[in-house]
């Protein structure tokens, strides 16, 4: 089941990479804030209507730990980093400092077993995929 995960994550990343394709020429006309705004506004109505038919869980969502929540402030912040560096440096820059930031962040939460996350100790290999990626940022750049 892990294995079948691992397109439909390559698939979800081809994705960000054509949002931010879009994104730079859409907040190139309309300004970044808007363009963020309607990425937003499109994505909250899809999934609006997906959830109409599933209300049942609404309550559990605000019972949860208020920090839990917070993730919601991140997904703009990221659109509008997408918005702003797209358009000066370009899909493939934008897109690989992205990889790197995820990929920094996601060892620290994996090693220190933050947010919930099963504890998985950076290794050589981990440590070694990170500055390969690091590499990859200072080539394209």
């Amino acid at each position: 089941m892990n294995l079948l995960l691992i397109p439909l994550v390559v698939l979800a990343g081809m994705g960000l990479s054509v949002e931010a394709g879009l994104l730079g020429p859409l907040g190139a006309e309309v300004g970044q804030g808007w363009a963020t705004f309607g990425i937003f506004s499109i994505g909250s109505l899809l999934l609006t209507f997906g959830l109409i038919f599933n209300r049942a869980k609404l309550g559990l969502l605000f019972s949860q730990p208020r920090w839990m929540l917070t993730g919601g402030l991140l997904g703009p912040i990221y659109v509008l980093a997408l918005t702003l560096a797209t358009p000066h440096i370009g899909v493939g820059l934008t897109m690989v400092g992205i990889l790197f930031g995820q990929v920094a962040a996601s060892l620290i939460i994996d090693h220190q077993g933050w947010l919930g996350a099963t504890r998985r100790t950076v290794d050589r290999y981990r440590l070694a995929a990170l500055v390969a990626i690091l590499i990859a940022l200072w080539l394209i750049h």
